[in-house]
């Protein structure tokens, strides 16, 4: 399977910089998830990979074969790239059937009856839709209809494949169901996946590795777990994660060598890096992290907190807690309830809370937090 690399692309549209410098490379067989809110260059990088966009400047590469550079004035042809393009809107042709739909491609490519009939045949067994190849689409439910258009993509042997948002238009309890059948045939084919997304939760589930991406720049590019537990800066940090990180700003300094005590509208705690040491200036504006697990209910803590509200699902239930000025969210698992206005007891746990810088929003450490008495 192949390797694709871009080299400092940059696609400007009009005046406006889409994609800016971007560099990445793609590993053999990785399932690689662009994800970043709208309008941040996910869908523009996908369309410059297919060739269907044509970038301002830069280097592509798959296969170790450049397929655009603009420096030499090559841009190879989507047909002549080898990758399989799955549409946000499945496209299958509304007069063909399901099997027709799916060989329609091999026929392009002058296959035999016999080499198309035993193809088609194998990804029906594969994507799990035998029985269906005399429908048409529209006797098809989305799920099967998203299928059909994974099969025909894959129909004719594509290195890479590459989707746009492919689950969008399912229900929920479907899309769940498509992200476990993604995963397990990203193993089964051992193609390189790069799929597009705006759901942090479809990133964190399916990827090898995360790329996300802000008004066209990279922010982090990393295994999923890596990208939840060590976010490179504050909008990672608030991107990643539901519920969604708590943030607490204050001002540090330095203290017993390697720790940094903080004071945040009238909470003080103490920082210890989880490695090494941090240094700050003295008083120098700093952001907290607190991924809402990190937030515990402990009897055994000093610690008051009001509950604010709480939303029990059954499995977990999640808090909105009241600590002085500080409206902050936790996440207890189990199946309890809390009685609004009451007052619990609360600890930070862990050493995954993350320091950051709040001017650059950079992050300076990750390590553990204790809330103390002044």
């Amino acid at each position: 399977m192949p390797k694709i690399v871009l080299e400092n692309i940059t696609k400007v549209f009009g005046k406006a910089a889409a994609v800016k410098n971007f560099s990445l490379v793609i590993e053999d067989g990785d399932f690689v998830t662009l994800l970043g809110p709208s309008g941040c260059g996910k869908t523009t990088t996908l369309r410059m990979i297919a060739g269907l966009e044509t970038p301002s400047e830069g280097t592509i590469k798959i296969d170790e074969k450049r397929v655009f550079s603009s420096d030499d004035g090559i841009d190879i042809s989507p047909d002549k790239r080898d990758v399989g393009f799955l549409f946000q809107n499945y496209a299958l042709w509304p007069h063909m059937t399901v099997e027709q739909n799916i060989g329609f491609g091999l026929e392009n490519l002058k296959w035999s009856k016999e080499k198309i009939s035993a193809r088609v045949k194998e990804l029906l067994a594969m994507l799990k839709i035998e029985g269906y190849q005399k429908r048409y689409p529209a006797e098809l439910s989305g799920g099967q209809q998203q299928r059909v258009a994974i099969a025909r993509t894959l129909a004719t042997g594509p290195k890479v494949l590459l989707m746009d948002e492919p689950l969008s238009n399912l229900d929920a309890k479907l899309r769940t169901e498509m992200r476990s059948e993604l995963k397990r045939l990203h193993k089964e084919t051992g193609a390189t996946f790069v799929y597009v997304t705006h759901d942090q939760l479809e990133a964190m589930t399916l990827s090898t590795k995360v790329c996300l991406l802000r008004e066209g720049e990279l922010q982090q590019y990393e295994p999923p777990l890596a990208v939840y537990h060590e976010p490179a800066n504050i909008f990672v940090a608030d991107f990643v994660g539901s519920p969604t990180m708590n943030f607490l700003a204050g001002r540090g300094q330095n203290v017993n060598l390697d720790q940094v005590k903080i004071e945040a509208d009238g909470l003080n705690m103490i920082f210890t890096p989880v490695s090494g040491s941090v240094s700050i200036q003295p008083r120098q504006e700093v952001m907290l992290g607190i991924r809402p697990e990190h937030i515990a209910i402990a009897d055994q803590s000093s610690v008051q907190a009001t509950i604010y509200s709480t939303l029990p699902s059954g499995m977990e239930t999640i808090l909105k807690l009241q600590v002085g000025n500080h409206i902050l969210t936790s996440v207890v698992f189990g199946s309890k309830d809390y009685q609004l206005d009451s007052v619990a007891n609360i600890r930070f746990t862990g050493d995954r809370c993350a320091l950051f810088d709040k001017v650059s929003g950079k992050k300076l450490a990750t390590g553990s937090l204790e809330l103390i008495e002044e």
